[in-house]
């Protein structure tokens, strides 16, 4: 990993508790369907058990129920925490701290998945397309990379200074969520107060995220060299209220 990654990724660590705890376990709920929509999409001619690289694998929630399901997975993200709570979390697997935008694996995946709106911190179309080569160099041929993103459209309707939070024992956390639409970037602000040596200290984290286009995204896969590219709207084809703008694209190598 390069050092201006990893500067940029460290601000990860300090949620990597609250992500396996919270959204971890929002993860694992959603694994059956996660799991079928990979199943169905797969090439029909792929091992019993195929090898999956999950990118943005977080605290390796998905990576574990993917392997209970017979996959074998290696996951990788550029927050060297998330990776500690995601080799307790699925101790069978591997994963890799890198930076999605400039890793370098070998063809050796018959599949990439990345979940959770994880691609949606790449804030550029430019450093997307360097994400999908990069995924490209890593499958083998006719391999398929399923991920999922949020649109412009879904951060209009949703994100007018939204906030989450949750209060447990050991810590509190709060999310404020906006969304500047003419320049297509949400901004996160999170404060985290944790319990520390009996001493509440707090720490303040702020990401941005992107809303992208159906077009570009397309434009991209097809650029970098991926075939067959289909993209299903949650509320649309999925029938999930409330989750219009909220896509799921397969492509193939």
């Amino acid at each position: 990993m390069t050092s201006s990654s990893a500067t940029r990724y460290r601000d990860y660590d300090n949620f990597a508790r609250i992500h396996s705890e919270s959204w971890g376990l929002e993860l694992r709920q959603w694994l059956p369907d996660i799991e079928d929509f990979i199943r169905k999409n797969f090439p029909e001619n792929s091992p019993e058990r195929p090898k999956i690289l999950d990118l943005c694998c977080g605290t390796g929630d998905l990576a574990q129920g993917l392997h209970q399901k017979g996959y074998q997975v290696t996951g990788l993200d550029g927050s060297e925490e998330m990776l500690r709570y995601a080799r307790q979390n699925s101790p069978d697997s591997e994963f890799i701290l890198d930076d999605a935008r400039f890793f370098k694996l070998p063809s050796t995946f018959h599949g990439v998945i990345s979940t959770m709106y994880g691609l949606n911190h790449i804030i550029t179309i430019e450093e997307l397309t360097n994400v999908f080569r990069n995924v490209y160099a890593a499958l083998l041929s006719n391999g398929v990379f399923i991920f999922d993103l949020k649109l412009d459209e879904f951060y209009r309707s949703s994100w007018h200074n939204s906030v989450l939070g949750d209060i447990k024992d050991e810590y509190v956390w709060t999310m404020l969520r906006c969304y500047n639409s003419q320049a297509r970037l949400g901004e996160i602000k999170t404060a985290i107060f944790q319990l520390l040596e009996k001493n509440w200290q707090r720490s303040d984290l702020t990401w941005q995220v992107k809303g992208y286009f159906n077009n570009e995204i397309k434009s991209a896969l097809q650029d970098v060299g991926f075939k067959n590219i289909r993209i299903y709207d949650l509320e649309h084809d999925f029938h999930k209220l409330g989750c219009a703008g909220i896509i799921y694209v397969v492509g193939y190598k």
